[in-house]
């Protein structure tokens, strides 16, 4: 069993930066990919990025690359997702989640972390 735990939400306006960070625990060892999604209002669970925790190879929605870096701090057992450039519509409830299985099925979620953007 993998724990995960995300922080650093909060209010920022257009234009502005906010870093999550997600914190794994248990089984951290048996972690294969760790990815952040979120979610908006009235929408459906969404990708943002993910990275292959042993290969530090990182990938990214459309919507956010140029924008959104992935990183994580091994010794940490962290992951952090620097957001740049924000826009109102990156307003959502950012989850972190974690694979164990090497087949990008998540099993395991954060409670996420809300995300607001104003204009």
């Amino acid at each position: 069993q993998v724990q995960v735990v995300e922080s650093g939400g909060g209010l920022v306006q257009a234009g502005g930066s906010l870093k999550l960070s997600c914190a794994a625990s248990g089984r951290t060892s048996s972690v294969y990919a760790m990815g952040w999604f979120r979610q908006a209002p009235g929408k459906g669970r969404e990708f943002v990025g993910s990275i292959i925790w042993s290969e530090n190879k990182t990938y990214y929605a459309d919507s956010v690359r140029g924008r959104f870096t992935l990183s994580r701090d091994n010794a940490k057992n962290t992951m952090y997702l620097q957001m740049n450039s924000l826009e109102p519509e990156d307003t959502a409830v950012y989850y972190c989640a974690a694979d164990d299985s090497g087949t990008y099925s998540f099993d395991y979620w954060g409670q996420g972390t809300q995300v607001t953007v104003s204009s």
